[in-house]
């Protein structure tokens, strides 16, 4: 499975590094920008288009012409893949800070699942065009869904190991919990998108009280009962970089 910087890395228009010429690194990052600006146009036709828009929509929303889209993307796949990252960077800045939140574990876990929620529910269209891997009737190989669930998941398990073995309970379990539970929050996530038949509010509740039981009775059944309206005593947190898709879990309590 590539990693995110190989979305990044895989056209030299996406990731042209520092020559030490002044002028050249000035033009490279007005490329930068200029591709940053595109990314957020075709966030804009995204949201009036759907996930079906063409590349004329995005140089349309952005004000250009396709032939000066194509300047700054190779193809409509490495357009697709500057999307991913920008998915993946708006996913993780908003949900890293509400994993780490200092809170009792119940308002932990509803705080996680409503970055989540919000996330999709602002940008629905990105996400269906993401897990559609395909981008103006043009398959891509990446998927970028998939690395972004691996890549939670992974740092789910660091977390989770963690406040298992200073519960002193066997962290082997750590890992098919993490699937599980991210694997359920996309499954609900994608019918809530295409349903919506509750409010996010709702699904959220819904959601934070499975996976509370879960726990809840997991750790009951090894002696170990956790209050759910008080912080632990040691805060574990974990930090993902979205740019780089690396993890790194530190205990900060």
């Amino acid at each position: 499975m590539r990693r995110v910087t190989d979305r990044v890395k895989q056209h030299p228009k996406a990731g042209e590094a520092a020559t030490g010429d002044a002028r050249r690194d000035r033009w490279r990052k007005h490329r930068v920008a200029r591709r940053a600006e595109f990314v957020e146009a075709a966030l804009r036709a995204l949201d009036e288009h759907g996930p079906d828009l063409a590349m004329e929509d995005v140089a349309t929303a952005a004000g250009v012409t396709k032939p000066v889209l194509y300047r700054h993307f190779a193809d409509k796949a490495d357009l697709y893949l500057a999307l991913g990252q920008r998915g993946t960077e708006l996913l993780f800045s908003r949900l890293v800070p509400a994993i780490n939140a200092e809170l009792a574990p119940v308002p932990r876990i509803r705080t996680a699942l409503d970055a989540f929620f919000g996330v999709i529910e602002e940008h629905p269209n990105l996400y269906r065009l993401l897990a559609r891997r395909s981008f103006s009737g043009k398959p891509v190989q990446a998927d970028v869904v998939a690395e972004d669930k691996e890549l939670i998941a992974t740092a789910l398990t660091a977390l989770l190991g963690d406040y298992m073995r200073m519960l002193g309970l066997d962290s082997g379990a750590a890992e098919p919990w993490a699937y599980g539970i991210v694997g359920m929050v996309q499954n609900t996530g994608e019918w809530w998108l295409e349903r919506r038949s509750m409010s996010r509010d709702s699904v959220v509740e819904y959601l934070t009280r499975i996976i509370w039981a879960a726990i809840d009775g997991l750790t009951r059944q090894q002696g170990v009962v956790i209050d759910p309206d008080q912080p632990l005593e040691a805060n574990k947190v974990v930090r993902l970089a979205a740019a780089s898709n690396r993890e790194e879990i530190s205990d900060a309590g």
